[in-house]
């Protein structure tokens, strides 16, 4: 299964991206097939947005809720459910591999959080957690793992809601890409690599079909980085 947004709710008909530079709206058309109806985007300030694991993301709200408005306004998006895609920064994944599952979903989340605790810079009680099933492996499955601060997660649908759009879907952004690769075309035999580069980290995914084997990013991606990375 590939890496699909971690927290669910019904599918939207907007799509919002935050990231450090802009925020882009994509407004999906009603009927069968998903079609555009309305896109837009809009400059960010410097330092609007800084993605961080373990500290506020949306330094400055104003001018990001406003360029939101706007952009919202030029896609024809200003009201009903929007899926939100945020800056991977923003939060951890971790493949995490389990030789039985519970059968009980409570107990399930209760390993998982336990798991994950040992790797956060945080307390798991203040962390939204998912668990997507990833590929088969011996003996087991592993499970794709989000983890993020609550908080920041909320900055988020905070900034939606004050632009007028309810939120729901709160996904990464490189999980974002894979499934939209993956829903234009039949994923490739064997490994193959996503290379996300953004304004100011770069995200690379190894997929295996249609299942997430490897993820790993790093920050202030620079052309003096590049060469040490």
């Amino acid at each position: 299964m590939s890496p699909s947004a971690f927290f669910a709710t019904p599918r939207p008909s907007v799509g919002i991206e935050f990231a450090t530079d802009r925020v882009s709206v994509v407004r999906l058309g009603s009927g069968g097939a998903p079609s555009v109806a309305g896109y837009a985007q809009e400059p960010l300030p410097a330092g609007a947005i800084v993605p961080a694991l373990n500290a506020p993301n949306i330094v400055n709200p104003a001018p990001v809720i406003e360029a939101l408005r706007r952009a919202l306004d030029a896609a024809g998006a200003r009201s009903g459910h929007a899926a939100l895609v945020v800056p991977d920064p923003a939060a951890k994944v971790s493949l995490l591999r389990f030789e039985s599952v519970p059968a009980k979903h409570s107990d399930f989340q209760q390993l998982v959080r336990w798991q994950v605790k040992k790797s956060l810079p945080f307390p798991v009680e203040d962390a939204q957690v998912s668990a997507v099933p990833g590929v088969a492996v011996e003996g087991g499955r592993e499970f794709i793992v989000t983890a993020a601060r609550r908080d920041v997660v909320q900055q988020y649908e905070a900034a939606a809601a004050a632009a007028g759009v309810q939120p729901g879907v709160v996904d990464l952004a490189t999980f974002n890409y894979i499934n939209a690769a993956l829903a234009a075309t039949a994923p490739p035999d064997g490994d193959w690599l996503l290379v996300h580069v953004a304004a100011d980290y770069l995200t690379l995914a190894v997929l295996r079909g249609a299942d997430l084997i490897f993820v790993r990013h790093r920050g202030c991606w620079t052309s003096r980085r590049a060469a040490a990375w």
